[in-house]
């Protein structure tokens, strides 16, 4: 990428998002931050309001938007259980007409857009680890189907688009992603485990906690976009991004307890409908045609967002 570009980031206030932006502007760009902050917080980008390429839109991606840029990154949707499930309707919206919103911009200014779609989109695999090509197990009309059905019909609408009109597209495929900035109250697995385990209450695991997951730290993650981004126009995707580390739930939450010196126990609960029970990516496209791979362990990786919670949880204290 071309220095000094004027490049959107829809859902710029998210977890990912973010740290997307920094890392935008740490290379010279000037971001515009489009947010309707349904699930974000002004906090994650209070610090990047000073910047004086940094510019902050509320807007909602479900209906148009008429800016001139030289590049999109679409972030926009609630991407934990708690958020999607929270207003359905809404969640598909959002990814839908987000997408269509997106790609018709895209597509009057004629430039490079980018989806970031999900492990999701493989539902619950019959295939091990997950490769591009798998075209996924997923159940149309359950609770999780307004994210996973949402983010399968934007990939569709990128691929038409790209097939239609010529429109450079890039897709990736995020799995599993955690770092400082996550939503505490997210539901998701390595914030509630961090949380629960520095307020000293049981931490909850779903099932016998064998299921597998693995975790990307936010910066490898946010390294793997943009790569994607800088990729040749033949370079399309679906890509994987994610780390293949493949860890039981069970580990997880042995590993917080350890790194946080919590008392917690743990304590098992019924497992939710259409949970997934394996979860870890074919990175292989991702190292041969972007030269990456995650380099954070998730010891590390934990070690950091245990201190973003920390040091959230105490100043919200400090604060009441």
């Amino acid at each position: 990428m071309d220095v000094g570009r004027r490049i959107l980031v829809t859902g710029g206030a998210g977890f990912l998002g973010s740290h997307l932006c920094e890392r935008l502007l740490s290379e010279g760009h000037d971001v515009l931050c489009v947010d309707n902050f349904f699930t974000s917080s002004r906090r994650n980008i209070e610090h990047l309001l000073g910047n004086k390429r940094f510019e902050l839109m509320r807007h909602d991606v479900t209906f148009p938007l008429y800016v001139e840029v030289d590049e999109i990154y679409n972030l926009a949707c609630p991407a934990s259980p708690v958020h999607y499930q929270f207003d359905p309707v809404q969640t598909t919206k959002t990814s839908v007409l987000g997408a269509i919103n997106m790609l018709g911009l895209a597509k009057r200014l004629k430039i490079k857009i980018l989806q970031t779609s999900t492990s999701e989109v493989y539902g619950d695999p019959m295939v091990h680890p997950q490769t591009e090509s798998y075209w996924g197990n997923v159940n149309p009309v359950g609770y999780r189907s307004c994210y996973d059905e949402g983010k399968r019909c934007a990939e569709t609408l990128f691929f038409d688009y790209h097939r239609q009109h010529k429109l450079a597209i890039k897709v990736v495929r995020i799995f599993n992603t955690y770092g400082p900035r996550m939503h505490p109250n997210d539901g998701r697995v390595v914030s509630n485990f961090i949380v629960q385990a520095l307020q000293g209450h049981d931490i909850t695991i779903y099932g016998d906690g064998q299921q597998t997951r693995s975790f990307c730290f936010a910066d490898d993650l946010v390294d793997a976009i943009v790569r994607m981004m800088g990729t040749p126009a033949d370079v399309t995707g679906p890509i994987n991004i994610g780390n293949p580390g493949e860890f039981t739930i069970r580990q997880l939450a042995e590993l917080v307890i350890e790194l946080t010196g919590s008392r917690s126990r743990i304590v098992s609960r019924p497992l939710p409908a259409d949970d997934p029970r394996q979860r870890r990516p074919d990175i292989s496209k991702a190292n041969e045609l972007l030269g990456w791979q995650p380099t954070t362990s998730l010891r590390e990786g934990l070690g950091k967002t245990i201190g973003y919670f920390d040091h959230l949880l105490s100043t919200s204290v400090a604060a009441e």
